[in-house]
């Protein structure tokens, strides 16, 4: 073979190789997998605070707990798509989840602990750009015969422990100021493709506000999440650390005749930016219509059932079409507002501090000169 043969026999070897590398590596680029996360946006107020995600910051009297179980639903949580709207795919279709909630409170603060139990998770799987996403697969919580229980995935989404405290303000006040940590510690067993959990673990620092004036109450707040995931630019994925912002109002209705029971109802509006892309592709808000009926007295377990319906107001980043949320919470807070040690109910002076007596006109009454102390 003469050289200026080989020569061309070279070029043409080395334009293929050329040519079939480019093809691989487009291949290669479309068919990189998307992540997942924990696509769940609905971040529930902690048990006892009273609206779903606003915290209603009334905690009082001395040890008291909470007991609750919310459940909920949301149809289209995750919904992706090019940016010129040319494919999409819902990648997340149904969500169901049940919250357990336990917390503790004394005076103005509160511990609390919540863990979620997917009850299912199901979507669809599909290529958007140059992204392959995978359903999640998670409908079935409990691992089948014959599989690794080390390998498979649990039926748990990311932990909560908080901590708040009222800062200003009383129980009953117009205006109460409080403030709000939380670590969100990831399921140990669960992969960040069942879009059930980050995989890490994330912080929340919130400012609180609340208040009731006559018949009228509100919430609020705004807060950062410490958000470590960062998957840009895959379409609808986290994007680092993010505001978080709400806001919730209603009236308070006294209902019933023998025993102190309360309905409210109003709408709360929520959502969270991620810092880099300020109300943009990262941005998800939504509205709840949320009520509640719960028992008002001083003393002894109280009753609250909360149902909430709703949807995105934003179709983007973990926004659902619609939400439905039911609520039950069995709590006790023992109000005590001069902090004598005689309960409110009991105290016929319930702002004054006093001492405990046997007669009911003068139990938990500032003593008299009149009268002797009560040993």
């Amino acid at each position: 073979m003469s050289s200026s043969s080989a020569r061309a026999h070279s070029r043409v070897a080395a334009a293929a190789l050329l040519v079939a590398g480019t093809t691989g590596s487009r291949g290669a680029e479309a068919q990189q997998a998307a992540q997942g996360f924990d696509v769940d946006r609905l971040y529930l107020s902690a048990p006892g605070a009273g609206w779903f995600v606003m915290d209603a910051l009334d905690m009082r009297g001395g040890l008291g707990g909470v007991m609750a179980l919310t459940t909920g639903y949301a149809h289209d949580p995750l919904r992706v798509r090019t940016t010129d709207g040319s494919q999409r795919l819902t990648v997340v279709s149904d969500l169901a989840l049940a919250d357990f909630g336990f917390a503790a409170t004394y005076d103005r603060f509160r511990l609390y602990l919540n863990l979620d139990w997917v009850l299912d998770v199901s979507g669809n799987s599909g290529t958007v750009g140059n992204y392959q996403f995978i359903a999640p697969t998670t409908g079935i919580p409990f691992t089948p015969s014959g599989v690794n229980p080390s390998t498979a995935p649990d039926a748990f989404a990311d932990a909560r422990i908080g901590f708040d405290a009222r800062l200003l303000g009383s129980a009953w006040s117009p205006f109460r100021l409080g403030a709000s940590a939380q670590l969100l510690i990831p399921s140990p067993n669960t992969v960040t493709s069942e879009y059930v959990t980050d995989g890490t673990f994330r912080g929340m620092l919130r400012v609180l506000f609340a208040g009731d004036v006559g018949l009228f109450g509100y919430a609020g707040q705004v807060g950062i999440q410490i958000r470590p995931l960062d998957d840009a630019p895959t379409p609808g994925s986290p994007q680092g650390s993010e505001l978080l912002f709400g806001l919730a109002a209603g009236p308070k209705l006294q209902v019933g005749t023998t025993k102190p029971v309360a309905l409210i109802v109003g709408p709360e509006l929520f959502g969270e930016t991620a810092f880099r892309s300020f109300f943009g592709s990262a941005t998800g808000v939504e509205a709840l219509v949320s009520g509640r009926v719960e028992g008002g007295a001083d003393d002894g377990a109280q009753i609250r059932v909360k149902l909430g319906v709703g949807g995105g107001l934003d179709a983007r980043f973990g926004t659902p079409e619609w939400r439905a949320v039911v609520g039950i919470e069995v709590f006790d807070h023992h109000s005590d507002r001069d902090r004598d040690g005689v309960s409110d109910s009991q105290d016929a002076c319930p702002d004054a501090p006093g001492v405990k007596t046997k007669d009911a006109k003068t139990n938990g009454c500032p003593v008299s000169s009149e009268r002797p102390a009560a040993k």
